[in-house]
């Protein structure tokens, strides 16, 4: 078919709202999962755990922290997988991939290898679950290198690889450590079964709505090639939600969003760059001298455009949201500085601390 012709402005229309970032904002966490298909885990947290600010970006005042364990561990409504908060209604489809897994040669040779260590993490919880990684012994035949993120004990490595098999879960969390078990005890038992071909189009279409619009690059923004309909942003080849192209008009307007650098809108540098005309750059990993905005700064979208940076950290031993800057790309008139500031003050009022650096 013809591709649709969209404009910048349209295109970001359709990305905002896909990301719950216009003015209709969602109730509840599990409607956030359930429309971004994935609440990213990272425990930097200048302002906050990205798990927590995103949630709050989107739903605003009435969200608490409590309601992402409760969602996860009590109701079973989220699980976590690979580093990030997942709707249940998502595993059917990802099952499929999981019992394929893993394609990479070296993988497969590694846990070919570690056939008894796999075997005796698996008894162990089932005989003794619920355990930490700490609670299981490091019985591997074969060791993977340290790779600068992960050390020398392998039982990481295997209960991940495991995870990614559909074998075992996390069934929850002290703190920042994962407490795992039997998969067949964390997940439900009445999901629907769909084949490998149905599932894979399922998931490629969950993800395009959670995005709008996307470049489709089944290992990158796992949309397939024909998920959606064409489209042309300004000459660039996407793929388009129908189900959001046909509700375009239906425009309930934009507010301002302070976004953690791991948000998923800015996953994909390229279409940020090509629909909102935004460079986006995470300064966390340069050294000091090297930062234009900060550590950690949070881009900031007012609409559907990103007009500047907060440089912003709490200080809990004064119980401060300590703000070092705002810096504005463009110079904001007053209005939108005294929307900037009001969305400051609610941040902070969420955190329950008081604000200082905004005189």
């Amino acid at each position: 078919m013809k591709p649709h012709e969209l404009t910048r402005d349209q295109a970001r229309r359709l990305v905002v709202r896909a990301q719950l970032l216009d003015a209709d904002r969602p109730g509840d966490v599990v409607e956030v999962a359930e429309q971004l298909t994935y609440i990213k885990i990272d425990p930097t947290a200048t302002i906050a755990p990205c798990e927590q600010t995103v949630p709050w970006s989107r739903i605003g005042w009435s969200y608490e922290p409590g309601q992402l364990r409760k969602a996860a561990e009590q109701d079973r409504l989220l699980f976590e997988f690979d580093g990030a908060f997942r709707p249940i209604s998502l595993l059917p489809l990802m099952l499929p991939g999981m019992r394929t897994w893993p394609q990479r040669e070296s993988s497969r040779q590694w846990l070919e290898a570690n056939d008894g260590f796999r075997r005796e993490v698996l008894a162990r919880l089932r005989a003794e679950g619920p355990l930490l990684t700490t609670d299981i012994p490091d019985t591997a035949q074969v060791s993977r290198a340290p790779d600068g993120w992960s050390g020398a004990n392998q039982v990481p490595h295997m209960l991940d690889f495991l995870s990614r098999q559909g074998a075992v879960a996390v069934v929850g969390r002290e703190g920042r450590h994962r407490r795992w078990d039997l998969a067949e005890r964390v997940y439900p038992n009445d999901l629907p079964e769909y084949s490998d071909e149905v599932a894979s189009r399922l998931l490629s279409e969950r993800r395009l709505q959670a995005g709008g619009i996307a470049r489709a690059h089944w290992w990158w923004s796992g949309v397939a090639k024909d998920a959606g309909e064409p489209a042309l942003v300004e000459g660039a080849r996407y793929r388009v939600d129908p189900e959001a192209l046909a509700a375009l008009d239906d425009d309930a307007g934009g507010r301002v969003a302070f976004l953690n650098p791991y948000d998923s809108l800015l996953f994909d540098r390229r279409r940020l760059e090509e629909v909102f005309e935004f460079t986006y750059v995470l300064e966390q990993f340069k050294p000091k001298p090297q930062r234009r905005y900060g550590y950690f700064a949070h881009p900031i979208l007012l609409g559907d455009r990103f007009v500047g940076m907060l440089d912003a950290e709490v200080d809990r031993a004064h119980d401060v949201l300590r703000v070092d800057a705002i810096h504005e790309f463009l110079p904001f008139d007053p209005e939108e500085m005294e929307m900037v500031r009001a969305e400051i003050a609610d941040l902070a009022e969420w955190l329950g601390v008081g604000v200082t650096g905004l005189a």
